[in-house]
């Protein structure tokens, strides 16, 4: 059974380009994106406490997104950078989300297989962006645990949802939305951020 899923299109060289052309803003951009997918994972043990099977994934999942959060605010401070004070919408999850089914059940799996292809989403721009940052070692060997880690976070949305509901009914809806997903994500305009 496959639980490391793949993006369908995958992102654009102008999306690199931007980045690499702005990697600060980028990194404030990456700040916030860590703060916000800390919440998800908690928002689920939240709305959810009744999938005990969930709790302590999520939780371990939520504290590695807060560490990573750290890390890159580590990185910011050492040039110079502060944090953004208010966090621009994400017009990618938006997009995202606005195509969840609205029962319970279903709101659940969506929103876990939704999880699972922005963290893969995450990891493959985690190693453009290592495979583009060649004048900074550490900057690159950081990029590079976290495209590791992006892509096991992946794997845990899936196999979570997996607990709950039936293999070949998740898989299809994992292919569903990986489309709308590559639908979104080549409909966005190229800028120095995550989505």
């Amino acid at each position: 059974m496959q639980f490391r899923l793949d993006n369908i299109a995958p992102t654009p060289q102008g999306w690199i380009d931007a980045v690499m052309a702005d990697f600060n803003s980028f990194l404030q951009d990456h700040a916030n994106c860590e703060r916000k997918v800390s919440s998800m994972a908690l928002s689920f043990v939240a709305k959810y406490p009744d999938r005990t099977d969930i709790i302590n994934e999520l939780i371990e999942t939520a504290i590695e997104e807060l560490e990573h959060f750290r890390d890159v605010y580590k990185v910011m401070e050492a040039r110079g950078l502060q944090l953004v004070h208010e966090i621009d919408k994400d017009i990618y999850m938006e997009q995202l989300l606005a195509v969840c089914r609205t029962g319970r059940d279903e709101r659940f799996v969506d929103r876990l297989i939704i999880a699972s292809i922005v963290e893969c989403r995450g990891a493959e721009r985690f190693k453009l962006v290592f495979e583009n940052l060649n004048k900074e070692p550490s900057l690159k060997e950081f990029y590079h645990r976290l495209w590791a880690s992006e892509a096991k976070h992946s794997e845990v949305y899936i196999q979570l949802a997996l607990k709950y509901f039936d293999t070949n009914a998740v898989y299809k809806r994992v292919n569903e939305l990986n489309e709308i997903e590559s639908k979104i994500m080549l409909g966005l305009p190229f800028r120095a951020a995550l989505h």
